[in-house]
C-alpha cells in the first residue's frame, strides 16, 4: 500500500523503516536532544516532518555531533520550496528527490546553508532551459566560481570552495552536486577510489534529467553531456561508485550496505564490467560465512581495497568490476587466503582460509590494467555551438579572474606586516593561502598582534594552508587565547606543534578550547595534567564508541564529540588530543600510526582508548631499509607511496603505515615501528599501466632492528623509435619571435608537450614538471610547453608557474602545425591533451603519452636518462 502526501509517495514499509531509524537516532542523540530535535516542536508540515525524519534516519554520527536541527530544517524547507518553484520539480520521482536532491551532504565537507545562496544565482539562469541544458548551465556557473588545484584530503564546503576559487576534484564535484541540488536537479558525486592504469583517483558528477543519468566534469564544462577528459580513463576503471542513504532501491548494483548507508556501483555506466563471485571456504572445506573479502588494486605502491564485501551464509561474495588484475584476500578470525586474478581468469574464484603466517621469501607479482578503449563516435557539434561554448568558457575564466583580483596582494601583506612589526614573507604566506578569506585573516592579525606579539601569526603557521580559507576570527581567538597560558611551561617548538596547533587530523577546525576547559574544575585539570592517562580512562568510561554509524570516520569536531559524548573511534581519539592540548598537555596522532599520544617524561605515550590497557610507553622495534648493492645504476630511487610502502599485518590484513608522500631519505635512519609482521611492497609502473611488483617480508621484534634490502624489478630497457619529428616546424615565443622546434629542442634531447592549461590533465603535468625541476635541471634538458591559440586563454599566465625548471619555454603553436607534423608520423593518443613527447638529439620520437596520466613526466625523464646511456 502506498501512502501519499503532497511531496512523497512511500509505502508503509518505507515509512516504518524511517520512523524506526529516526527513533533510534533520538536515543543516540540524547545528549544533544534540544539542539537536534527541538525543531520538531515547530509548526511543521507533513512533508517537512517526513523529510526531516528521513535526513535524521540516515544521518552520519558526526553531523549529529556538530550541527543543530535548525540547519537541517533549512535544507528541508529550501529543497521542498525549490521543487515547487523549478519547472522540472514535478517530474522528479519521489525516491530520486529523497536520495539525490534532499541530502545536504555530498562528501566529508563542512555543512552550511548553501542552497539559498546558490539558488539566488542559478535559478533565473536555468529555469527556462530544458533540464539537460540546465545541467550544462549550472556547470558553466561552477566554472565561473572555481577551477582545479591539488590539495589535501579535507574537503572544502561549497561556499568555501567559491571563496577560494579553486580546489581538488573532490571539492569541484562537491560544489557541482550542491549547485545542482540547489536548483532541484538530482545529482551525485561519482568516485573512482583508485585508477588501475596510474597512481591517482578522480571524482566527477552524475546528474539526472528526464529519466536518465548523465555525467559531467565538475567545474570543467563541455559543450554537451556525457563528455569529459576523464571519460577515456573511466573506460579503464575497476570501480566507480557513490554512497547514498541506506534503504535505496534503485536499479544500480549495490556493492555494500549497512543500516545507515549504501554504496552503489556505477562502473557499467563507463566501462565493460564482469561480476566476480568469490566462494570462501575454511581450512576444513566448509563454507565460510561472515568472512571479509577485499578486492585489492595496486595504486600508490600499496594494495588498496577497492571494496570490502562480507560473505553470506553460503560463503559467497560478489563484486562488479572491470577487466583488469586484482588481488583478492579473504579473512576471518585472523586466518586468510589470497589469490591474484587477471582478466583472463574465470569469474568464479574459490579461496581457502588456510594461512596464519606470512611468507618468508620475496614474491614477484604483476598487475595489468584494463586495456584502452577508443572514444565513441559522437556526432560533431556545429561551429556555432562550439563557438558559444568557447565564449562561455572564456567568460567564466574572466569572471573568476576578476574575483581573484579582489584578494589581498603581496603588497597588502607587506604593508600589514610593516604596520604590525612582522616578517612580510611570513604574513604573505598565510594571506596568500587564505585567498578570498584573506581579509578575515588580516583582521585577526591586526586585532591580536598588538597584544600577543607574533603568536597570532605562529598559530596560523601551525595550521594547514587550506585552513586559512575557512578560518574565522572567533575560532582563531578560541585557540590563541585558550592556549597561550601554557606557553612558558613548554619549550617553544613542542608548544607550537602539540599545544597551540588546533589541527589534529583532517577534521574541520572549530572552537573547542573554551568549552573543554570550562568543563573541568581547576583541581580536575591539574589532575589530568599530572597524569594524562586519567583522561584516557575518562573517555573509555564515559564516551561510547560507535563505528557502525558512519563511514565518515574522524570527521567530527572535538567540541561536537565532547557534547554528544559518543563518536567513532577516530573522532574520540581526535577529542583526546584536543582535550590534552586544551589542558596544556602536548599531544598528537602518531605520524605514521595515527594513534593518539601524549608527551610525558618518558617520551611519547600511547593513549589506548578502545581497550582497557595501560597507556605506558609501548615497546618498539626498528626496520632498517638497505639500498640494493646489486641494483643497476639507473634503478629507481625509493620514494614512499610512489614506488614503495610498508604495511603491518593486523588480524589477517596488511595496514599501510603513513609517512610523508614522496619521502626519499628512507635509508638514512631506521623506521621505528611496532613489533609485528610486515610486508614491504615495491612497484614499477610501465608505460601501459602494468605494474612490475615485488613483496618483501620481515618480522619486527621489540627492541631489535631488522634489516631489509629494498629491491625493484627491472623493466625492459628497449626504447623504440616511434618516428622522426619535423624539426623545422615553426613555433612562436611569447614575445612574438619565431623559432623552429629544432632550435628550441637543441641537440641533447628534449621534452615537448602540447597543453590545455585550464584543464586538470595539463595542470597535473605542469605540477609534475615543478616536482622534477631539480632532476631536469641537472640533466640540462630543454622543456617546451606548446599551446594553441584556442587554449591560450585569458587566465593563462606563463609567469605564474614559478616552480618550473629553469629554462622551461612556453610557446604558441597557433594552428597546431608542429603538433600535426608529429601526428603525421606517430598518431596521437585518443585521450586528448596534454600530448607529451620525448625527442632524442636527432629529433627521433622515443616516447609519447596523451591525456590524463599522473607520472608521465617522470616516465619521460627516465626515457631521456636511458637514451643518454645508449
Amino acid at each position: 500500500m502506498n501512502v501519499g502526501n503532497s511531496a512523497f509517495s512511500l509505502d508503509n514499509r518505507e515509512l516504518a523503516l524511517i520512523e524506526r531509524k529516526f527513533e533510534e537516532k533520538k536515543k543516540i542523540g540524547k545528549a544533544r536532544e534540544k539542539e537536534l530535535f527541538g525543531v520538531f516542536a515547530e509548526n511543521l508540515t507533513e512533508e517537512e516532518s517526513l523529510a526531516l525524519k528521513f535526513l535524521y534516519a540516515y544521518m552520519p554520527l558526526n553531523d549529529m555531533a556538530d550541527y543543530d536541527g535548525s540547519l537541517f530544517l533549512t535544507h528541508v524547507r529550501r529543497s521542498l520550496e525549490t521543487r515547487k518553484q523549478m519547472p522540472w520539480g514535478k517530474r522528479i520521482p519521489d525516491h530520486l528527490f529523497l536520495y539525490f536532491v534532499l541530502p545536504y551532504r555530498v562528501n566529508n565537507e563542512n555543512i552550511e546553508d548553501y542552497r539559498g545562496v546558490i539558488y539566488d544565482e542559478l535559478a533565473e539562469r536555468t529555469k527556462h532551459l530544458p533540464m539537460a541544458d540546465a545541467i550544462l548551465e549550472a556547470n558553466y556557473w561552477c566554472h565561473e566560481k572555481a577551477t582545479y588545484i591539488g590539495s589535501d584530503m579535507r574537503t572544502l564546503s561549497p561556499l568555501s570552495m567559491i571563496r577560494n576559487a579553486r580546489g581538488r576534484c573532490g571539492e569541484e564535484s562537491t560544489l557541482a552536486v550542491s549547485a545542482l541540488r540547489s536548483i532541484g536537479i538530482p545529482a551525485r558525486q561519482c568516485y573512482t577510489p583508485r585508477w588501475a592504469h596510474c597512481d591517482d583517483n578522480h571524482a566527477w558528477v552524475e546528474a539526472w534529467a528526464d529519466g536518465k543519468w548523465y555525467f559531467i566534469g565538475a567545474c570543467e564544462p563541455e559543450p554537451r553531456l556525457n563528455q569529459g577528459w576523464f571519460s577515456g580513463p573511466a573506460r579503464r576503471a575497476m570501480l566507480v561508485h557513490t554512497r547514498v542513504p541506506a534503504g535505496y532501491s534503485g536499479p544500480e548494483t549495490i556493492t555494500s550496505h549497512d543500516e545507515w548507508h549504501t554504496e552503489i556501483n556505477l562502473l557499467e555506466n563507463y566501462a565493460p564490467t564482469r561480476v566476480l563471485k568469490v566462494v570462501v571456504r575454511d581450512g576444513k572445506g566448509g563454507l565460510a560465512g561472515g568472512a571479509r573479502v577485499l578486492f585489492q588494486l595496486y595504486n600508490y605502491a600499496e594494495l588498496y581495497p577497492l571494496a570490502e564485501v562480507e560473505t553470506d551464509e553460503h560463503g559467497e561474495a560478489q563484486f562488479k568490476t572491470g577487466y583488469g588484475d586484482l588481488v583478492i584476500r579473504a579473512v576471518k578470525d585472523g586466518i586468510w587466503g589470497q589469490k591474484a586474478i587477471s582478466a583472463r581468469d574465470g569469474e568464479e574464484i574459490e579461496i581457502v582460509l588456510d594461512q596464519n603466517a606470512q611468507p618468508t621469501q620475496p614474491e614477484d607479482f604483476d598487475m595489468v590494467p584494463p586495456p584502452e578503449i577508443p572514444d565513441p563516435n559522437l556526432e560533431p557539434l556545429s561551429k556555432e555551438h562550439m563557438q558559444r561554448h568557447e565564449e562561455k568558457v572564456t567568460a567564466g575564466v574572466n569572471i573568476r579572474k576578476a574575483y581573484e583580483e579582489t584578494f589581498m596582494s603581496e603588497k597588502d601583506a607587506a604593508e600589514l606586516a610593516e604596520a604590525l612589526g612582522l616578517d612580510s614573507g611570513r604574513v604573505w604566506k598565510v594571506l596568500g593561502s587564505a585567498r578570498g578569506n584573506s581579509r578575515e585573516i588580516a583582521a585577526f592579525l591586526k586585532a591580536r598582534t598588538p597584544e600577543y606579539g607574533e603568536w597570532p601569526l605562529v598559530l596560523l603557521e601551525s595550521m594547514e594552508e587550506k585552513d586559512m580559507i575557512d578560518a574565522v576570527i572567533s575560532t582563531l581567538d578560541d585557540h590563541l587565547i585558550g592556549s597561550l597560558k601554557w606557553r612558558d611551561l613548554i619549550d617553544r617548538d613542542t608548544f607550537t606543534h602539540y599545544v597551540l596547533c588546533p589541527r589534529v587530523q583532517y577534521e574541520m577546525i572549530a572552537p573547542y578550547r573554551q568549552i573543554l576547559q570550562s568543563s573541568f574544575t581547576k583541581a580536575e585539570a591539574e589532575c589530568y595534567r599530572a597524569n594524562p592517562s586519567e583522561l584516557v580512562e575518562l573517555l573509555k568510561n564515559e564516551w561510547e564508541i560507535r563505528d557502525d554509524l558512519t563511514h565518515l570516520r574522524g570527521k567530527a569536531t572535538p567540541r561536537g564529540t565532547f557534547q554528544l559524548r559518543k563518536g567513532d573511534l577516530s573522532s574520540v581519539e581526535i577529542l583526546f588530543v584536543a582535550l590534552c592540548r586544551s589542558l596544556g598537555i602536548p599531544a598528537r596522532l602518531h605520524p605514521s600510526e595515527q594513534k593518539p599520544q601524549y608527551l610525558a617524561e618518558q617520551g611519547w605515550q600511547n593513549a589506548v582508548i578502545r581497550e582497557i590497557k595501560s597507556a605506558a610507553h609501548r615497546e618498539t622495534g626498528k626496520l632498517q631499509l638497505i639500498l640494493d648493492p646489486e641494483a643497476r645504476a639507473d634503478a629507481p630511487a625509493a620514494a614512499y607511496e610512489q614506488n614503495f610502502t610498508i604495511a603491518r599485518l593486523e588480524n589477517g590484513v596488511y595496514k599501510t603505515l603513513l609517512y610523508e608522500f614522496g619521502k626519499t631519505d628512507v635509508y638514512d635512519e631506521p623506521f621505528e615501528v611496532e613489533p609485528g609482521d610486515y610486508r614491504v611492497t615495491t612497484g614499477i609502473r610501465q608505460k601501459d599501466g602494468t605494474v612490475l611488483g615485488k613483496w618483501h617480508y620481515t618480522t619486527i621484534r621489540p627492541d631489535e632492528e631488522s634489516k631489509l634490502t629494498l629491491t625493484f624489478r627491472e623493466p625492459s630497457e628497449h626504447i623504440p623509435v616511434l618516428g622522426t619529428a619535423d624539426l623545422s616546424s615553426p613555433l612562436q615565443l611569447p614575445d612574438g619571435a619565431a623559432k623552429s622546434l629544432g632550435e628550441l629542442a637543441g641537440t641533447k634531447g628534449a621534452i615537448v608537450a602540447w597543453l590545455e592549461p585550464d584543464r586538470e590533465p595539463s595542470k597535473h603535468l605542469l605540477r609534475e614538471a615543478g616536482e622534477l625541476a631539480e632532476s631536469i635541471e641537472a640533466m640540462g634538458i630543454p622543456v617546451i610547453f606548446a599551446i594553441g591559440d584556442d587554449k591560450w586563454t585569458a587566465s593563462f599566465n606563463p609567469a605564474a608557474y614559478v616552480n618550473l625548471p629553469n629554462g622551461v619555454q612556453f610557446v604558441r603553436d597557433s594552428s597546431y602545425c608542429a603538433l600535426h607534423s608529429i601526428a603525421s608520423v606517430t598518431p596521437l593518443g585518443v585521450n586528448g591533451f596534454p600530448h607529451l613527447f620525448v625527442l632524442d638529439g636527432d629529433g627521433c620520437i622515443r616516447y609519447k603519452e596523451s591525456g590524463y596520466k599522473p607520472g608521465s613526466g617522470k616516465e619521460a625523464l627516465k626515457v631521456l636518462s636511458d637514451i643518454e646511456k645508449e
